[in-house]
């Protein structure tokens, strides 16, 4: 009986989970989930979302966050939000894998991920090295770099924090320049250039976040995915140009959250992603997909067994 009844009401839940997000899709409201936490990272949707940018642009949106254990793309496969944001090569193995997608809006030009070593060691000569990576995914890069350079690490995946890199239990950790990376500083550990491994120097800059939507939701909403996208730009041109206002912004969604950070750190995160946006080459913000980017990453992951097909431009964008 009490397993009839715990079945009843988990199917009660999942009913009423289901309608409050029928409800939601049938008012109109986008809900856009950042593919992590409240952080800097994502400071021009919270800025569009205080500003006004999103209403003024006649849109109802909801930013929600997902867990530290659930990635953001489980709540959109749920039909539990709209949007989300998502790293190119998360994008290329979900579109290869048969969930087609739309990016909408791509933020990113460059890459941040980065190899810190312990004892100041360079990441090159440690062949066999325990490495950290993230649990929830990130890495694809990571994987490719060491298949093809041979050498053959091994993946310790974490949850979050650097906490297992600090206690000794990893001889090396991936970090995002914007976030791990600066924790690591804070903690007190003295970081030489020798031992940090940049991506984006060695031949594998690769873009990182962008907006995206499932294919089939932004055709049926495209003038709705449009607006979303034109006031998110909006709110990280207006975030470029006020940083310390956006900082108040960025430290509201942090609190609102209780997500262990501080004021310093979400300063160092919100200059870095800033920086990360604009493209070496034009020196712009360009807001768009680079289509030698895309090859690049989807030839590299075909050629390291990441993806059994070259995913292309098109597949990623409207056509």
């Amino acid at each position: 009986m009490r397993k009839l009844i715990r079945w009843i009401i988990v199917a009660v839940v999942a009913i009423c989970s289901s309608v409050a997000q029928t409800a939601t899709a049938q008012d109109g409201t986008i809900v856009f989930t950042p593919q992590w936490t409240a952080q800097a990272q994502f400071a021009g949707y919270y800025v569009a979302m205080e500003k006004g940018f999103y209403s003024e642009a006649g849109l109802k949106v909801k930013i929600e966050h997902p867990s530290a254990t659930r990635p953001a793309m489980d709540r959109l496969n749920a039909n539990e939000c709209q949007a989300t944001t998502l790293q190119l090569c998360q994008a290329l193995e979900y579109i290869e894998g048969g969930t087609p997608l739309v990016n909408i809006l791509q933020t990113s030009m460059n890459n941040a991920m980065v190899i810190v070593s312990a004892r100041g060691k360079d990441p090159l000569t440690q062949k066999g090295a325990k490495v950290g990576i993230w649990s929830v995914g990130f890495g694809q890069l990571a994987i490719c770099m060491s298949k093809k350079d041979h050498l053959n690490y091994q993946w310790v995946r974490f949850a979050q924090n650097i906490n297992l890199f600090l206690s000794g239990a990893l001889d090396a950790t991936l970090a995002m320049s914007y976030n791990e990376y600066y924790q690591l500083i804070q903690a007190g550990l003295e970081i030489s250039d020798k031992s940090v491994y940049r991506f984006c120097d060695h031949g594998y800059n690769v873009q990182e976040d962008g907006v995206y939507m499932a294919r089939d939701y932004y055709m049926a909403h495209k003038e709705q995915a449009k607006k979303f996208a034109q006031a998110s730009k909006k709110g990280w041109e207006w975030a470029a140009q006020h940083p310390d206002e956006t900082l108040d912004i960025v430290m509201k969604y942090v609190d609102e959250g209780h997500i262990a950070t501080n004021r310093v750190m979400q300063r160092l995160m919100l200059k870095e992603i800033l920086r990360l946006q604009v493209d070496r080459e034009s020196k712009k913000r360009e807001f768009r997909l680079r289509p030698d980017m895309v090859k690049q990453a989807s030839q590299l992951m075909v050629e390291n067994g990441m993806l059994k097909r070259e995913v292309k431009l098109g597949e990623l964008i409207e056509n």
